[in-house]
């Protein structure tokens, strides 16, 4: 049962109320950017070494050029030199070699001299996050914006939005056939986020609905039923798919068992759906807010400090115990999102001591003030680590977290940063 709600009312002493912390939050987030700036290549964005350089052979990434599109497209709107260019060339990028000029949508890596790449199927995962950059382009006013939301909008209701299960489909062949045997949580959670962009920008409200169906068999039905531990994996029959990549426990997007740090982000876009149907609708489903406090609450219990050091650790097995102890840095930064969410939305003071709790480790351990961004993942000693990815590939979480404190929780990023005092 969800604790009773205090009053909408940060404390007195919260930290998001000192202009000093804001400060810092805005300047972390300019540091962040200007890190990233050297991940421009030819076809989009690739990920950038420890050291801040391109890796050589460097190629562009689709998710994270989608990603980086929508980064920089925000920051344009909050006008920070630099990143209109950028921007500019994430869309070029999006409608030149990594989209499918033959059967549509986006590749992983970018299509050479018109050969498709060895990995061409259609990802659920990649196209939520061009529909998100998409989104943020068209409200920064990036040219072509428009018009990739308009055809990565067609693409993903005509091919991966399943109307009959309130979820999105998760990938395909490059021409759409072979369907793949598996129904995922975490392309369904990237999903809302970019759901909830779309609605905000095109002021069609089905996209808004839409993710209250995916958050509600997700979270309010098999996140409930499991005690707020999320599975991540199901067939299409929606089994639960408890050996999934047990062979591949650290894999990056689909590991085996639970991840607690998506326990967290859920939370989070669980209070952003919220604010956003009670902006647009003037109600939402009480229990959005319950189910965002128990998952929470289950994603510190179960993933933080599990093995006596601080950090939110990467996945728990069936039974709740550790699997992989490694922190990579987004649980940490959708911990402390989720943290302040809670914050916002509740007064309560215990959210304050976690979002305090929580930048006091990323600025102790993740900040790297030798070689710039932030240390992209930790050992369970707090020690840099490669398990699970090389590298300082992302921008999204790391940046996100320094912003979505400094922005009410609805509307999107996007277009919140054009709300007068933004």
């Amino acid at each position: 049962m969800a604790e009773p709600l205090a009053g909408l009312v940060l404390p007195v002493s919260s930290w998001l109320r000192l202009a000093p912390h804001r400060h810092w939050l805005d300047m972390q987030g300019q540091r962040l950017l200007d890190f990233s700036k050297p991940s421009r290549v030819p076809h989009g964005f690739a990920a950038l070494g420890d050291d801040g350089r391109l890796q050589p052979g460097a190629v562009a990434d689709g998710t994270l050029t989608a990603r980086m599109t929508h980064v920089h497209a925000v920051a344009m709107g909050r006008g920070l030199p630099g990143c209109a260019p950028l921007a500019a060339h994430g869309v070029a990028s999006l409608r030149g070699a990594l989209e499918d000029h033959d059967h549509g949508g986006w590749y992983l890596t970018p299509a050479i001299n018109g050969k498709p790449p060895e990995e061409s199927r259609k990802q659920a995962y990649l196209h939520a996050f061009v529909a998100l950059a998409a989104s943020s382009a068209h409200v920064a006013g990036v040219a072509g914006g428009r018009e990739l939301l308009d055809t990565a909008l067609a693409i993903w209701e005509r091919h991966f939005w399943s109307e009959a299960e309130g979820v999105f489909r998760e990938s395909f062949a490059a021409d759409w056939s072979d369907e793949e045997d598996y129904r995922g949580a975490n392309a369904n959670m990237h999903s809302v986020e970019a759901c909830m962009a779309v609605a905000d920008v095109t002021g069609n409200g089905v996209w808004r609905h839409r993710a209250l169906r995916i958050a509600e068999r997700f979270i309010h039905t098999y996140a409930r039923d499991a005690g707020y531990c999320l599975p991540e994996h199901y067939s299409r029959e929606w089994g639960v798919l408890k050996d999934y990549h047990r062979d591949r426990p650290a894999d990056a997007l689909r590991p085996y068992g639970m991840t607690p740090g998506h326990f967290v982000e859920w939370a989070h876009l669980l209070l952003r759906l919220e604010a956003a149907l009670l902006r647009a609708d003037g109600h939402a489903p009480p229990w959005l807010v319950e189910d965002a406090i128990e998952l929470f609450h289950s994603g510190m219990n179960n993933g933080w400090q599990r093995d006596g050091a601080p950090g939110l650790l990467y996945t728990i097995d069936w039974a709740r115990r550790p699997v992989v102890h490694n922190r990579p840095h987004w649980c940490q930064a959708e911990a402390m999102t989720a943290a302040a969410a809670l914050l916002k939305r509740t007064g309560h003071q215990r959210y304050e001591h976690w979002y305090r709790t929580i930048w006091d480790y990323i600025d102790t351990y993740m900040i790297d003030r030798q070689q710039g961004g932030w240390i992209q993942e930790l050992d369970e000693h707090n020690h840099p680590s490669s398990t699970i990815q090389a590298g300082k590939a992302d921008l999204y979480h790391a940046w996100q977290a320094t912003i979505m404190p400094l922005l009410p929780l609805a509307p999107s990023f996007a277009t919140a940063v054009t709300l007068p005092g933004s």
